[in-house]
């Protein structure tokens, strides 16, 4: 029972029941309200840290888009500093690449006009090597053989100074003799032979004994005969003496002379019988040469001059060869120094496409360019919520 004033109410009356089922409800709705406030208390001090941290993100952000302006701008003035830069650089290459042209085209110029003239030398060294062989080959074209002289019958029918020259222009070079030489005491020679020293030069002289010979070949009695052999030895003799003191000059000619005799039967007249003549004419230095005899003596003069001529034309080749070795090792040095030019030529060109392509990768990069790669620190760092009291 419930007693208010005068009134007494039941429990079980339904008007007590509602008042008290309303007055519960007012009650909870209270306790609803202050728990609310009570809550909104603590959430409002608990969103003013999120709050704060809304603020600095806010700013963060507003900095962020502000340096990406200017990270753009800086960007726009990098590219164009590397368009600036690359334009200079394309520019230096051209000129780099103009000048090494030019001094390739220079160097080939100075090159092909080197190796035209190195080509032009060697020509005229072949040409000069072929004149001496030439030369050789006419020399040993010139000489001719004792059978050849010995078949000759007009040869062997010639005399004195006419066979002697016959003889000697056939055996030998025309400028390897000379015919009727004067000498320096002015005794003429029938015919002075050039020979190189030693021996050096050498007088030949015709002598033809004709009327002792005859005399002795007409004498019929010893008395006669001996009259003869001894005008024989008398001229013979006359003779070797002549030539050694008039053909044999010291320091001019050779220390010997030959004395010729045009007739084979005089020649083996003395050898045969008057031995003491020869023995007489090699005391004197003066050696007796018949037709045949004199042959195979030019025979082997010819063999001295043309050993000496081998020997001129052999030096002639030697400094020809030398100068050629020279010329071809010249030419070799101007090709290593074209070969050397060609490859600095090419390092340039190498070097050139290694700078440029290290620009098109730095371009490239800048241009796939990845902002938060340049950030310098890490995320900004989230500030959590505060646990609740309740």
């Amino acid at each position: 029972m419930i007693t208010l004033g005068t009134n007494t109410y039941a429990l079980d009356d339904p008007r007590v029941l509602l008042v008290l089922a309303g007055a519960a409800l007012g009650l909870l709705i209270l306790l609803l309200l202050i728990v609310s406030v009570r809550a909104a208390g603590r959430s409002a001090r608990l969103a003013e840290p999120l709050a704060q941290q809304m603020g600095q993100l806010g700013s963060r952000v507003q900095a962020l888009g502000e340096g990406q302006e200017r990270l753009a701008g800086g960007l726009h003035h990098v590219s164009e500093a590397q368009a600036s830069s690359q334009t200079a650089m394309l520019q230096l290459m051209e000129q780099r690449l103009a000048a090494v042209q030019v001094q390739m085209n220079e160097n080939l110029h100075g090159s092909a006009r080197r190796t035209a003239q190195s080509l032009g030398d060697l020509q005229q060294r072949l040409q000069s090597i072929d004149k001496a062989q030439e030369n050789i080959t006419k020399l040993s074209g010139d000489v001719l053989s004792l059978q050849d002289i010995l078949s000759n019958k007009q040869t062997r029918g010639a005399f004195g100074e006419i066979q002697l020259t016959d003889i000697v222009g056939k055996a030998l070079p025309k400028d390897s003799f000379t015919l009727q030489a004067t000498l320096s005491n002015g005794r003429r020679a029938d015919c002075l032979i050039h020979l190189p020293n030693p021996p050096g030069p050498i007088c030949i002289d015709s002598k033809f004994p004709l009327e002792a010979y005859e005399q002795l070949r007409r004498a019929e009695t010893p008395d006669q005969l001996g009259r003869a052999a001894q005008m024989l030895r008398l001229s013979v003799r006359k003779h070797i003496k002549d030539i050694s003191e008039k053909y044999i000059i010291e320091g001019e000619t050779a220390d010997g002379a030959l004395m010729f005799l045009p007739s084979e039967a005089v020649y083996a007249e003395l050898h045969g019988n008057f031995p003491e003549l020869v023995r007489d004419g090699f005391a004197a230095r003066v050696w007796i040469v018949s037709p045949t005899t004199c042959m195979a003596t030019l025979n082997t003069m010819r063999a001295i001059l043309k050993d000496a001529r081998m020997q001129e034309q052999a030096g002639a080749i030697r400094k020809e060869l030398g100068l050629l070795y020279a010329d071809v090792d010249r030419l070799g040095s101007r090709v290593e120094n074209l070969d050397r030019h060609f490859g600095q030529a090419a390092k340039d060109i190498a070097d050139i496409k290694i700078s440029a392509d290290k620009a098109g990768r730095r371009a490239r990069r800048l241009d796939n360019f990845d902002f938060e790669e340049l950030a310098s620190g890490g995320p900004s760092p989230v500030v959590g919520l505060a646990k609740s009291d309740a």
